[in-house]
């Protein structure tokens, strides 16, 4: 049984979703927004103080692979979020790509990724580590 036809093709119309399995990504705990006048290409943190609220963005940071192969990488997981209109970009963040959901879309976005064979680093603590 050949399982490619069951693969949906990328918006680019890539088949091969062997790139974006096994990777691996986690939330970074600061929230950020867009700076202002430069929506969807520069983002600024949040202070911890300020209250996060609808125009509040989370970052995803690929933990695996790393290095120049992670750009390619987020730009595929990027697409596979537009595939079901969830808006994201790809941008620098503390010297590697990240990919900027809105805070709303986070759980889709998770969810689509989960989809897609992509690995999510969950945090926990040293009270309930399980």
């Amino acid at each position: 049984m050949d399982v490619r036809k069951f693969v949906k093709p990328f918006a680019s119309g890539e088949k091969d979703v062997n790139t974006i399995q096994l990777s691996i990504v986690h939330r970074l705990p600061q929230s950020y927004r867009w700076l202002a006048g430069f929506a969807g290409s520069k983002v600024e943190p949040i202070p911890q103080s300020a209250n996060a609220d609808d125009d509040s963005l989370v970052a995803l940071k690929l933990l695996s692979p790393g290095g120049e192969k992670a750009w390619p990488v987020m730009q595929k997981l990027s697409e596979a979020l537009t595939d079901i209109e969830v808006s994201s970009s790809v941008l620098e963040c503390e010297g590697e790509p990240c990919l900027f959901v809105n805070l709303q879309d986070e759980f889709a976005a998770t969810c689509r990724l989960k989809n897609f064979g992509v690995a999510i680093a969950e945090p926990f603590s040293g009270n309930n580590p399980f």
